[in-house]
C-alpha cells in the first residue's frame, strides 16, 4: 500500500518521430470500458469456475449499479474447496516440485497479472470504489511485485545442519505446513490477498482464499490467471460468500492447517475461538489500527508533514488499517499544521473513481457510510469540534461519498480517538512536549503503525523505540517495500505479512536426526 509513483505505469510511444510518455490511465476511456466489463463466476475450485449454492447481486461502489449476480458459496462449496486443496497438497505435485519450479510459475503468474492490469484495475475500482489511477498504479503494482518477490525467493531459503558429534547428522528442514485458509478484506482486495497467497504458494502450501463480501470480483479473475500460469488444480481456490458461513467454516475446518486473516479485531477473536474449538490450527491475524502521526516543531518540512498527514487519512477514502487517523501535533506548530491540512483537504473532495484525476472515491457502500457518519456524530456529541467536512456529497449518483473530515478538541475517551472509523476522518490532538506526545500516541488499544516528524536523529531513535507499533515511519508515511515485514501488536494482531519472514507462517520446522555410527 505504498505511496504512488506517478510514472510507474507510463509507456513510451512514438509521436511524429519523437518518443513521448503516454499514461494509460488517462488514455483509457474507463467509463466506456466499464459498460462492457465481464464479471467472474464467483467460485473458483480445483482450477475452474464452479456453480455455487446460490447467487447474490454485486453492486458498484461508484453508483450502486448492478455489476453481476455472483455465485455465492455456502458450507458445501467451502468443503469442496478445502477437499480440492487437501487433495492437491497430499497427493498433487505442488509441494513436491523443486522450489525453483514453483518460483518460475509464480513469475509467470506475475507476467499474466501485469498483462491484465487494466482489466483487474477496473474490477477493483467498480467493486469497492478505489480511484482508477490508484487501482492501476498502486493496487496492481503491489500484486505484481508480490508475485515476483516470492517467485524469486522460492528457492533461496535453505535448511540447516546442526552441530553434532561424530557419527550423527542433524538436519533442520522447512516444510510446507499444508492447506492454508486466507480471509481477506475489501479495502485492498488484491494487495492484501497477494500478501497471503503468494508466500503460502512459494512455501509449497495450497490455498483456499475467501474474498470479502464487499469486493468479491477481482480476486476471482486473478485465480483464473494463476491456473493459466501453471498452478495445478486445487492449489489456489477462491470463494466468495458470507463471512458468517464461509469464513466460519474455514476457521472450524479440520482440513485447514493454517489460517491467515486481515480485518477487524472482533472477527479476529472469532477465528481464534474457531481454531481452539477445532484442530488448533495456527492463526495469524492482522487487525485494526488507530495510528498516530506525531509532528514536532523541528519537523524538517512542516508543509510536507501536513500534506502527508492529509494523504495518510484521505487516501483510499481513509479505508486503511494503517490510516493516520490521529494527528498528534505540538502546540507551537499546531495552528500552522492544522490550517495546512484543512486547506489540503479540499483537493481530496470525492469524485467518480473512473475519472483519471480523482484522488478520493466513495466509501465502499451505504452501510459503511452510515457507520462512519455515526462515529462523527457521536464524536461531536461528546465534545469534538468539526473543523471541516462530515457531510455526504454526490448523493444523487447512488454512491456513498463523504467529504474529507477533520475534528479537534477531542477528550481522551472520545470515540473518534478510540475507534477505528475506517473513513476519511482525522482527529487532531495538541500536545505540549515530547513526553506528552508519546503518552497520547500510545493511548490506544491498537498498535499497527505510527509516524514521527522530527529533524533530531536522537529523538527519532528515542521516540520510535517507545512507540508500541509494528511499523514506525520517520519523516514519511506508508513507505516500505516487500523486503520488510508488516503487522502489529496489541489489538492490531500478530504474525507478519511481506518479507522473508512471512514464509515462516506457512512452513513447519522438522528435525531429522541420523545416526550412522
Amino acid at each position: 500500500m505504498y505511496r504512488s509513483d506517478p510514472n510507474v505505469s507510463a509507456v513510451l510511444v512514438w509521436v511524429k518521430g519523437v518518443v513521448q510518455v503516454e499514461d494509460p490511465v488517462v488514455a483509457t476511456d474507463w467509463l466506456a470500458r466499464a459498460a462492457t466489463v465481464k464479471a467472474p463466476e464467483g467460485v473458483f475450485v480445483a482450477g475452474e469456475p464452479r456453480e455455487a449454492a446460490r447467487t447474490r447481486p454485486v453492486r458498484s461502489a461508484r453508483d450502486g449499479a448492478l455489476l453481476t449476480e455472483l455465485a455465492w458459496a455456502g458450507e458445501h462449496d467451502t468443503d469442496r474447496a478445502v477437499a480440492a486443496a487437501r487433495q492437491a497438497f497430499d497427493h498433487g505435485p505442488w509441494p513436491r516440485l523443486h522450489p525453483r519450479e514453483r518460483g518460475e510459475i509464480l513469475q509467470r503468474f506475475a507476467v499474466l497479472v501485469d498483462a491484465h492490469r487494466a482489466e483487474l484495475a477496473l474490477l477493483v475500482s467498480l467493486e469497492m470504489g478505489k480511484p482508477i489511477r490508484q487501482a492501476h498504479d498502486i493496487e496492481l503494482r503491489a500484486l505484481v511485485r508480490t508475485l515476483r518477490f516470492y517467485g524469486e525467493l522460492a528457492d533461496k531459503d535453505h535448511g540447516e545442519v546442526a552441530p553434532t558429534a561424530e557419527g550423527e547428522l542433524a538436519l533442520v528442514t522447512r516444510e510446507p505446513a499444508g492447506v492454508v485458509a486466507a480471509v481477506v478484506p475489501w479495502n485492498f482486495p488484491l494487495t492484501l490477498a497477494g500478501w497471503k497467497f503468494a508466500p503460502a504458494l512459494a512455501a509449497g502450501c495450497t490455498v483456499v482464499l475467501k474474498t470479502s463480501e464487499r469486493s468479491p470480483l477481482s480476486m476471482q479473475r486473478v485465480a483464473a490467471l494463476g491456473a493459466e500460469a501453471g498452478l495445478p488444480p486445487g492449489v489456489l481456490n477462491v470463494l466468495s460468500g458470507d463471512g458468517a458461513v464461509v469464513g466460519r467454516r474455514l476457521g472450524e475446518h479440520a482440513g485447514v492447517d493454517v489460517l491467515t486473516f486481515t480485518g477487524s479485531t472482533e472477527v479476529g477473536r472469532h477465528f481464534l475461538r474457531y481454531a481452539a474449538d477445532s484442530n488448533l490450527k495456527r492463526v495469524y491475524l492482522e487487525l485494526g489500527g488507530k495510528s498516530p502521526n506525531i509532528v514536532l516543531p523541528d519537523a524538517p518540512d512542516l508543509d510536507a508533514a501536513a500534506d502527508t498527514a492529509a494523504w495518510a487519512i484521505f487516501f483510499n477514502s481513509g479505508q486503511m488499517c494503517t490510516a493516520g487517523s490521529r494527528l498528534v501535533v505540538h502546540r507551537d506548530v499546531a495552528d500552522r499544521v492544522l490550517d495546512r491540512v484543512v486547506a489540503t483537504s479540499s483537493g481530496w473532495f470525492p469524485a467518480d473513481p473512473l475519472l483519471p484525476d480523482t484522488k478520493m472515491g466513495p466509501l465502499v457502500d451505504a452501510a459503511h457510510l452510515d457507520r462512519v457518519r455515526d462515529a462523527v456524530r457521536r464524536g461531536v456529541g461528546q465534545g469534538a469540534r468539526l473543523v471541516t467536512g462530515g457531510g455526504q456529497v454526490l448523493a444523487g449518483t447512488g454512491g456513498s461519498y463523504l467529504e474529507p473530515t477533520v475534528l479537534t478538541g477531542c477528550a481522551p475517551g472520545n470515540p473518534v480517538l478510540r475507534e477505528e472509523i475506517f473513513g476519511p476522518v482525522l482527529a487532531v490532538q495538541v500536545v505540549g512536549d515530547e513526553e506528552e506526545a508519546i503518552r497520547v500516541a500510545g493511548d490506544t488499544p491498537y498498535g499497527l503503525a505510527a509516524a514521527l516528524w522530527t529533524a533530531d536523529l536522537g529523538a527519532a531513535h528515542r521516540i520510535s523505540r517507545r512507540l508500541r507499533a509494528g511499523t514506525v515511519w520517520v519523516n514519511c508515511y506508508e513507505e516500505g517495500d516487500l523486503s520488510v515485514p508488516f503487522g502489529g501488536v496489541k489489538l492490531s494482531g500478530f504474525g507478519r505479512d511481506k518479507s522473508r519472514h512471512a514464509l515462516d507462517e506457512y512452513r513447519d520446522l522438522k528435525t531429522t536426526w541420523i545416526h550412522h555410527g
